[in-house]
């Protein structure tokens, strides 16, 4: 796989009939390795490398956006339970673009999260979420 834009991480990677599975330690199962599932573990071992705890991250679950099933990525609650960041993981190959931009918010209406990341796991990009002007606002740098 691709090195991506993140520290080097240790992974458990196991083949099974031709193709590459990768352990999630979060959902304590192995997953097909796909280019994204790559990035998304990537962002799961940096946010433990933040000290974020595991019991604060959930990973790929439903949410009903517009009456249609969505998937979130990975969102990260603060200690209160309530969403802190909403992640969006990407393939390396994937552009950044407003289209992207677009999915996580349309995501976040119904999470309320305080910040957003979006990654590809080359190009990071971070915003903080300003409710009472309805605007989203860049971060430079991984904002916890």
């Amino acid at each position: 796989m691709l090195k991506l834009n993140f520290p080097d991480f240790e992974f458990k990677l196991k083949n099974i009939d031709s193709k590459t599975f990768i352990f999630d330690f979060i959902r304590n199962k192995y997953y097909l390795l796909t280019p994204e599932e790559w990035v998304r573990q990537h962002i799961l071992h940096f946010l433990i490398s933040k000290k974020i705890s595991k019991s604060h991250i959930a990973v790929e679950r439903q949410l009903k956006v517009n009456n249609l099933i969505k998937r979130f990525d990975i969102v990260v609650f603060d200690r209160n339970g309530e969403p802190l960041i909403l992640i969006e993981c990407k393939s390396p190959s994937v552009k950044i673009d407003q289209s992207v931009f677009d999915q996580i918010s349309i995501y976040n209406l119904k999470i309320k999260s305080k910040y957003l990341m979006i990654s590809n796991g080359l190009d990071h990009l971070y915003f903080k979420i300003d409710q009472v002007n309805k605007t989203h606002i860049f971060v430079k740098d991984f904002p916890l």
